[in-house]
């Protein structure tokens, strides 16, 4: 009976080891996004994130949605009180103004990569964050991983 209840408890643990996010998996949920955009709307995609649709939000992985003419937030599934803000300035942890960067990227060459400091909504600690973004007509969608 001890066995039993041992592996039982072993089994239930298992989701938690679960690997964390990679960025194939940023990559993929971003392509994702876009192609919902492509069929469905920039709008009905944007209902989608701020309903915290789980094919858009697992975990610390999500996609958020920026205008890149403004760098107003139009959609965020963990921050919804940054929506409709332009934080295109403010700076990270490390004074970097990263959103400027995301916004300068996705114009000149429509994807890509940038780093900075993050709070990881499953720690609830400012850590090293590598988002990859990918310009849809005139947004911006941002998925990102933690460093480890």
């Amino acid at each position: 009976m001890k066995t039993l209840a041992l592996l039982t408890t072993a089994m239930l643990a298992l989701p938690a080891l679960a690997a964390d996010p990679t960025e194939k998996d940023a990559i993929a949920m971003a392509e994702k996004g876009a192609a919902y955009i492509k069929a469905n709307g920039q709008d009905a995609f944007i209902k989608k994130i701020a309903a915290k649709d789980p094919d858009y939000l697992q975990g610390s992985l999500y996609v958020d949605v920026r205008d890149i003419k403004t760098g107003i937030v139009l959609a965020h599934p963990v921050n919804p009180s940054i929506v409709g803000k332009d934080l295109t300035d403010i700076p990270d942890a490390s004074g970097k103004k990263y959103r400027r960067e995301i916004i300068e990227l996705a114009a000149k060459k429509g994807h890509g990569w940038v780093d900075y400091q993050y709070k990881n909504p499953t720690t609830g600690k400012i850590e090293p964050k590598t988002t990859y973004i990918l310009r849809v007509g005139e947004v911006v969608l941002e998925a990102g991983i933690y460093k480890k």
